[in-house]
């Protein structure tokens, strides 16, 4: 299992829009068929000016993550740089599971 994590800075001016937007986004990326599920979730802190949010999708596969940077990524990223542009500041790090604990 592999988790793809998307790390968002949104300046608070954007917020309530960027929200919209990643609501529907994310179905989009579901979409796709390449990850089981996602979840969005607020990163806590203070920060100046924004907030800061991550994005997980999880993959059951390294293939189907590779696909999906492939055959998917290069769009999708630009949906949201198109509609927010500087506003909205991201990092992507990709994760391997390899133990899940409850």
């Amino acid at each position: 299992m592999y988790i793809y994590n998307v790390t968002i800075h949104i300046e608070g001016h954007v917020e309530s829009d960027w929200l919209l937007w990643i609501k529907s986004h994310i179905p989009e990326v579901l979409a796709t068929n390449k990850f089981n599920k996602a979840t969005l979730s607020r990163v806590i802190g203070h920060e100046e000016g924004g907030v800061t949010y991550a994005i997980q999708y999880w993959a059951q596969s390294k293939d189907d993550l590779e696909s999906y940077y492939k055959d998917y990524a290069p769009q999708l990223q630009k949906d949201g740089e198109a509609k927010f542009g500087s506003a909205m500041i991201g990092f992507r790090t990709e994760l391997q599971v390899l133990e899940e604990f409850e």
